[in-house]
């Protein structure tokens, strides 16, 4: 079932109120520092339960589960959560059930195959000038479909210099490396210092021309994103965000402070989607994450098919669901709110493009296509295919 909450009820959530009620002696200012919020995660059964009454399914899971990809969400990311609704489309991405621990046919533990294109530890090079850079294998949040679920949280890439060293010079001996793009792990958890350290020597490398970081903190941790880190990432241009959003009742005022600092600086913002089952795989549900983006100033970048990684088939929907969501979103509102449907291929094939197809048919140098509405039209065209 999904939830009818939309992004402006939940940005009415008094979260003020979340915080006296189970963190009655932490004061707003703490509350609105990212270290506390970073402290203070929920990463076990007890700080669970403390404010969320669980499914047996969910606790079973909680006590099952080990290893990489544990639980952990941030407190504020708590105060957005139901805690009286299992199917909350939030809480359904943040507490595990039983069935993460099913594997289904074509699933994997290393869906994209970035373990055999990693050259040096660290670093992905799947793409031919550019370049995966896991910063970090730590999160402020872990979402129960992700496509790393093999590293994050196992404390096997932590923010280590030595390590960064071998992948910088690999990109510096690599000329056609043109994109780096910082991920993880979540970058934006490293300090400004370090986050600096590293993205100083990146811009020094002549032959790097852009900066990427991949990031979901300012949707989960917004006080993340503050005035001194702004300055220092203004230092590095072209840089560009790609930030992971996933229902509109994520769009709060925090969220949207922080979006407005990072695109102040001058700093691109795109978004990345994962359309996950019973969460956003309706399409006014979709419809209303994209619109409340896009006003945020975040420009709807992909939308992705859940990646066929170990225990994730309770969140994958069928492709023709993620068409007919981009269907509903053509045509029918601006098209800077309608993302790219981007499947990727396993085994380290890249992102491939799921458009709908709006063609008909072709009679000759006549092509048919069929628009938004439903209504054919016919173009002539000097191709001889299409």
């Amino acid at each position: 079932m999904i939830s009818a909450r939309t992004s402006t009820e939940s940005a009415s959530k008094d979260r003020s109120a979340f915080r006296r009620c189970f963190y009655p002696d932490v004061s707003a200012r703490e509350w609105n520092d990212w270290r506390w919020q970073l402290r203070n995660r929920i990463r076990d059964l007890e700080g669970l339960e403390r404010i969320f009454p669980l499914t047996d399914d969910e606790r079973a899971a909680v006590l099952r589960r080990q290893g990489a990809l544990p639980v952990g969400f941030t407190p504020y990311y708590a105060s957005l959560i139901s805690r009286d609704d299992p199917a909350d489309p939030i809480r359904k991405t943040m507490i595990p059930v039983q069935a993460e621990f099913v594997r289904s046919s074509g699933e994997m533990d290393d869906p994209l195959g970035e373990d055999p294109r990693s050259p040096v530890p660290g670093l992905v090079h799947t793409y031919p000038d550019k370049v995966l850079f896991l910063v970090t294998d730590f999160c402020a949040t872990y979402c129960r479909y992700c496509t790393r679920s093999r590293l994050v949280g196992a404390g096997e890439y932590l923010p280590d210099r030595a390590l960064w060293e071998q992948a910088l010079a690999y990109i510096r001996e690599h000329r056609e490396v043109r994109d780096v793009l910082l991920s993880g792990g979540d970058p934006l958890i490293l300090s400004d210092e370090r986050l600096e350290w590293l993205l100083a020597r990146l811009h020094e490398i002549p032959h790097v021309e852009f900066l990427r970081i991949g990031t979901k903190i300012p949707a989960v941790m917004p006080q993340r994103i503050t005035a001194g880190l702004v300055k220092m990432l203004k230092k590095y241009h072209p840089l560009f965000f790609s930030i992971h959003f996933t229902h509109p009742a994520e769009l709060t005022p925090e969220t949207a402070r922080a979006c407005a600092r990072l695109a102040d600086a001058g700093i691109p913002l795109g978004s990345q989607t994962v359309l996950l089952a019973g969460v956003n795989d309706h399409p006014a549900v979709m419809k209303a994450l994209m619109l409340g983006l896009l006003k945020m100033r975040v420009k709807p970048y992909y939308l992705h098919q859940c990646d066929a990684v170990a225990g994730s088939a309770h969140f994958r929907t069928p492709i023709s669901t993620g068409k007919d969501i981009i269907r509903s979103l053509h045509g029918f509102t601006t098209g800077y709110a309608v993302p790219t449907y981007m499947l990727d291929a396993p085994g380290g094939g890249g992102k491939v493009p799921l458009s709908p197809d709006y063609i008909e048919g072709r009679e000759g140098d006549t092509v048919l296509v069929r628009n938004h509405e439903g209504s054919k039209y016919r173009y002539v065209d000097g191709g001889e295919n299409v």
